[in-house]
Parts: structure tokens; sequence; C-alpha cells
């Protein structure tokens, strides 16, 4: 039973579920605290909804970061595509699992903060209607960790052998 769970396959899978769970609690918590202060700017100004909705969506590509990460798991252990799951060693799984990490906690983490920011972006849309741009350079800030996270999660799980 103990040999079962901790086998390489269920491992990797947990990384996948690591990567995308995470990216999406932090993209679901990041938006929807960037939606709390689009709503106020709405309520103020109707007209001003297409501009914070730009802003409060940015949170959200975390998640997609995520789960794109978790596809290429599924697909390189055969879960997706291909003829089975490839019989991993337990080195292998926790391999995989470990190069979800940085997806997931930055992922996480960026999100949260970037709904914060989106916020502020949405909050100066509100009085400056022309500082939409400035608004979302700053989400975009905090846009930069995510990718690097993206990218090195996915150097990681390409450089395993298996």
């Amino acid at each position: 039973m103990v040999e079962t769970l901790l086998s390489g396959g269920v491992l990797a899978c947990l990384g996948a579920a690591f990567a995308a769970g995470l990216a999406g609690i932090g993209s679901a918590v990041g938006v929807g605290i960037a939606g709390q202060a689009a709503a106020g700017v709405v309520s103020e100004d109707p007209n001003k909804f297409s501009k914070v909705l730009v802003l409060q969506v940015l949170p959200g590509t975390q998640g997609i970061y995520g789960l794109l990460i978790a596809f290429i798991i599924m697909v390189k252990i055969g879960l997706l595509g291909g003829d089975g799951m490839v019989d991993l060693t337990v080195a292998q799984g926790a391999s995989i699992f470990a190069a979800s990490i940085p997806m997931g906690i930055v992922g996480l983490i960026s999100a949260i903060y970037q709904g914060r920011a989106a916020a502020s972006g949405i909050m100066l849309v509100g009085k400056k209607p022309n500082e939409l741009s400035k608004g979302m350079l700053f989400a975009a800030m905090v846009e930069t960790y995510a990718v690097l996270a993206l990218l090195v999660s996915f150097l990681m799980i390409n450089s395993i052998q298996l």
C-alpha cells in the first residue's frame, strides 16, 4: 500500500495537481481582489467597465500557466496522448514533483499580489481613466515573476529523462 502511494507516477501526478491547483487558487483570489475594486469603480461610473475588466483579468494568467505545466507533465508521463502512463521510478516522480514547485508557489503568491496591484490600478482608472496603461504596467511587473517560474518549471520538466 505504501509503495503504491509513493510511486513515481503518483508523485508526478501530485506535481501536476500542485502546479495547477496552487496557481489556480492564487488566480481565483487575485481576480477576486481586483473584481471587488472593479465593482466599486463601475458602481460609480458604468462606462469604465471595459477599462477595469482588462485589469481584473490580469491575475488569471498564473492559473493558465499552472494548467500549462500540469498538461506538460501529463503529456510527458503519458496520461494525455500516447500509449498509456510511463512506468516512473520514485526518483523520476519526485523530480517531476520538484519541477512543479516553482510554478505552484510563485503562481499562488504572484497572482494574489498581482490582484492587489490590479486593484490599485483599477482605483487609478476610477479617478483618472486615461491612466489605464500605467495601471496595467504596475500589475504586469508582478507577472514577470510568474513567467520566470513558468520558464523554470518548463525547463526542469524537459530536462528529466524518462
